[in-house]
């Protein structure tokens, strides 16, 4: 009788457990449930419409139209997550006009150093890379990690001899060099000579960043983040985007999180994981958990920026507690981009 009581307990002990998430009855009907879905970021902040020449909103508006039409055109044709949050990033790093890659902010120094992270929500397999000046598109350095080395995050010359041993581009440091950045470092470098005080609200003292979260056909959701950083950043300062359960998180049984934002905070308060963890563990909806992280959580320990995220059912969250968030989502329905908070 005990053999056969031991047999039964290490029978439920071997079970998978169940998922603790909470379903919307939205998310339950399969007639608006999206073969696959995409949302986007391109930093969080002060922007605000009156400060945006109309040129300029255009040109944000186009190129996240532009990033979201290449990740589209990989999931609708089967491709994987993996797959449509490396392409879509890059081609936001390849744009001067986010902070990261190309249009990466300058430290304290005038030098570039940048940041990036991707997970994987099927296994929770991730890789990262920090404080690196010559990888053109340093989400490639992560995916590089994640795929071809043992470890999750590598940093400074490590890490950019194990992606020049990769064969991914590697470029002069001049390449990341862009005027409308480095009058930025002057102007924040000036007025700490004259007052001695750093102005963090200052539009110039920018501490943005791109991400992206995809869903495939296959169910499997990826995220990915990257970054040039904070403006003036001293010491080799390293912020939440490559910090995987800080900036970036994805796990497939809730959600794929991208961050933006000042992040210390990001970092104390576990932001991307934390999302996910309250769809876990209190059956929160993807909306639900994201604002109650964002403005119940971070905002009063005076946290400012923001963060997209993407369910397995498809649900996206854009939610930040600042002035606007670059952003936008993509599904086999609707396409949507928007800068401004009233959006």
């Amino acid at each position: 009788m005990k053999y056969i009581i031991y047999l039964s307990l290490l029978f439920l002990a071997c079970q998978e457990p169940v998922p603790s998430v909470k379903i919307s009855e939205a998310s339950t009907d399969n007639k608006t449930k999206p073969d696959f879905a995409m949302v986007i970021h391109g930093g969080a902040g002060t922007i605000l419409k009156k400060n945006m020449t109309p040129e300029k909103d255009t040109a944000y508006r186009k190129a996240l139209n532009d990033a979201l039409e290449i990740g589209h055109r990989i999931l609708s044709d089967g491709g994987t997550s993996t797959d449509a949050v490396i392409q879509t990033i890059a081609f936001m790093e390849d744009s001067p006009l986010f902070n990261s890659g190309k249009g990466a902010v300058f430290t304290h120094d005038g030098k570039n150093s940048l940041d990036a992270s991707i997970m994987n929500g099927k296994d929770l397999n991730a890789g990262a890379i920090g404080g690196v000046s010559n990888v053109k598109n340093p989400i490639k350095g992560a995916y590089a990690v994640m795929e071809e080395s043992e470890h999750v995050f590598l940093s400074g010359k490590g890490a950019e001899e194990f992606c020049k041993e990769q064969s991914l581009d590697i470029v002069d440091p001049k390449y990341f060099f862009t005027q409308k950045r480095w009058d930025s470092l002057q102007r924040i470098l000036a007025k700490e000579a004259s007052t001695g005080d750093i102005d963090t609200e200052n539009p110039d003292y920018k501490y943005g960043t791109v991400g992206a979260i995809a869903l495939d056909k296959q169910g499997n959701i990826v995220a990915g983040t990257s970054t040039g950083g904070m403006t003036n950043k001293r010491y080799d300062r390293i912020g939440d985007s490559p910090v995987i359960g800080a900036g970036t998180y994805a796990n497939n049984k809730t959600c794929g999180v991208s961050c933006t934002g000042h992040g210390e905070f990001f970092i104390r308060y576990a932001v991307a994981h934390d999302v996910s963890a309250m769809m876990e563990y209190a059956g929160k909806s993807l909306e639900e958990a994201a604002t109650e992280v964002i403005h119940k959580k971070l905002m009063p320990a005076g946290g400012s920026g923001g963060l997209v995220a993407l369910d397995y059912n498809g649900n996206v969250s854009m939610t930040f507690n600042t002035a606007g968030m670059y952003r936008g989502y993509t599904n086999k329905n609707e396409t949507y981009v928007a800068i401004y908070k009233n959006e």
